[in-house]
């Protein structure tokens, strides 16, 4: 029986220290488990900084070459209004005045897509945009709204005279 006490006291023992060796393995484990995860936390704030530098660097440089192209159909367009003036004054009286409130009509909406444009380049200039996941489609976004209006104002202007004829 003596035997059989003290073979079970060492049982539980050798269980206790069984036990006691699997927690300090545990604990290990996690600390490196720990240390890991904060090294991919630390490594995914580099990758979004990285992402956000290219984000950055692409929509500025969509963004330049479109407000090129626009300056150039913006200053094409102011011309394009002053040829019309010349039409204007050679067009019959009746239709003169109709035809310079149309074109002057016409010369305000060129003049505010001009302003829409540097507005946005001082944004570009000093940094108020946030370069983020999204800024890409509102650049898309702003640059399809505004060709759109530049499209409608190449149409009125050309529908400029057909309107005014009788």
């Amino acid at each position: 029986m003596k035997k059989r006490i003290a073979f079970a006291i060492a049982a539980g023992f050798m269980v206790f220290i069984l036990f006691d060796s699997c927690k300090e393995t545990a604990k290990k484990d996690m600390e490196t488990a720990d240390k890991n995860l904060e090294e991919a936390v630390e490594n995914l704030g580099d990758a979004t900084e990285q992402t956000q530098d290219d984000i950055q660097t692409e929509v500025e440089a969509n963004w330049e070459k479109f407000r090129y192209e626009t300056e150039i159909a913006i200053d094409n367009t102011a011309t394009e209004i002053k040829s019309l003036r010349s039409k204007i004054a050679m067009a019959d009286e009746k239709l003169q005045e109709d035809l310079k409130t149309n074109l002057d009509t016409l010369e305000q909406k060129n003049k505010k897509l001009k302003e829409r444009l540097a507005e946005r380049s001082r944004k570009f200039k000093e940094k108020l945009i946030e370069f983020n996941e999204t800024a890409k489609e509102r650049q898309e976004e702003f640059e399809r709204e505004f060709k759109h209006d530049m499209k409608e104002l190449g149409t009125a202007l050309k529908d400029l005279f057909k309107d005014n004829v009788e």
